[in-house]
C-alpha cells in the first residue's frame, strides 16, 4: 500500500487556497507517496480547469517526485445531487461530469463522490431529505453521471460519510452492485464508520468494490465531530484494518485525511501513517 495525502490537510487547503505545487512539495517532503488533490467551485482548482491547466499540475507532480492518487470533492454537500431543489440537483451533475473529467486530466481513476444526504449535520439549513427519496435521488443521479465515468474511465468512488444514508456495509455493497459497473465504487474512510461500526468488517464485505481508502481515528467516547483525533490517539484498531485490508488484497493508495489543519498536525500524520502501513 502507498501513503497518501488529503490537500485538504494542509494550511490554506480546506479552503482551496493554498497552491497546488506547494502541498504536493509539502507532501513529499514529509514521505508522502501521493497526494490527494481537491476540485470545487471556488479556488485554485474548480470544475471549469482547463486540460492544460491540468497537465501542468502532472507534470510538476512528475518532477516532485510525487503521485497523484486521486481526486476529491466536498462540493456535493452544499450542491447535493438528492436536494429537493431540481436546479440544485441538475448543477450537482454537470460539476460531477466535469469533475470526472478533470481527474483524467490529473491522470488518476479514482474520483471521491458523495452521494447526497439525508441530512448535512454540519448545515442545519439544509434539507431533510426522507431516506427513500434520498436513495432514489442519489442513484438517479449516478445514472446521469455514470456515462463520464465509463467514457473517461475514472471510478466514481462513493464515500462512506455522515450522512445518514448507506448506514451499513450491507447496503453500500448492494447499491454499488445495483449499477453493475466496474467504474462504480467505494471510497472506504476507515474513521466514519466507528461510531456505528467496525472498519474491518466493511471492509471485507465491501471487499473487491473499495478503490481507495481514507484514514482517520475517532474516540467512541466523544462521539460527535469532536471525537475525531490525531492517528493512534482513537479507537481504530489499524492492525485489524490492515489486516482485512490484505485479506481482500488491496494494494491501493490509503489517504490520510486530516482535518482541520493544525501546525505540526501533517508531520504527525505522516509519522503515524508510515507507522501504520509501511
Amino acid at each position: 500500500m502507498k501513503i497518501s495525502a488529503s490537500y485538504w490537510m494542509f494550511e490554506g487547503g480546506l479552503e482551496a487556497q493554498r497552491p497546488i505545487a506547494e502541498a504536493m512539495q509539502e507532501a513529499k517532503q514529509l514521505g508522502f507517496d501521493a497526494i490527494e488533490l481537491a476540485v470545487a467551485s471556488q479556488g485554485v482548482l474548480t470544475h471549469k480547469a482547463t486540460q492544460g491547466q491540468c497537465e501542468e499540475i502532472v507534470t510538476r507532480a512528475r518532477e516532485i517526485g510525487i503521485e497523484i492518487s486521486g481526486l476529491a470533492s466536498g462540493e456535493n454537500w452544499t450542491c447535493s445531487p438528492t436536494s429537493n431543489d431540481p436546479e440544485i440537483r441538475l448543477k450537482s451533475i454537470v460539476f460531477n461530469r466535469k469533475a470526472l473529467q478533470i481527474a483524467k486530466w490529473l491522470c488518476t481513476d479514482a474520483y471521491l463522490y458523495v452521494p447526497g444526504a439525508v441530512d448535512v449535520f454540519f448545515l442545519p439549513e439544509a434539507d431533510v431529505v426522507p431516506y427513500d427519496v434520498c436513495h432514489q435521488r442519489a442513484s438517479e443521479a449516478i445514472h446521469q453521471i455514470l456515462p463520464a465515468a465509463e467514457e473517461t474511465g475514472v471510478a466514481l468512488c462513493i464515500e462512506n460519510v455522515w450522512n445518514k444514508f448507506l448506514l451499513s456495509p450491507m447496503e453500500m455493497r448492494d447499491f454499488i452492485d445495483g449499477f453493475n459497473s466496474e467504474v462504480v465504487g467505494a471510497y472506504f474512510d476507515v474513521g466514519n464508520v466507528l461510531l456505528t461500526g467496525y472498519p474491518e468488517h466493511w471492509i471485507r464485505i465491501l471487499g473487491h468494490r473499495i478503490k481507495r481508502v481514507h484514514v482517520k481515528d475517532f474516540k467512541r467516547s466523544v462521539g460527535t465531530m469532536e471525537g475525531f483525533v490525531d492517528l493512534l490517539e482513537g479507537d481504530v484498531d489499524f492492525k485489524a484494518v490492515k489486516k482485512a485490508l490484505t485479506d481482500i488484497s488491496y494494494d491501493g493508495y490509503v489517504t490520510a485525511e486530516m482535518l482541520p489543519f493544525e501546525p505540526g498536525r501533517p508531520e504527525k500524520t505522516a509519522q503515524a501513517m508510515k507507522e501504520i502501513f509501511k
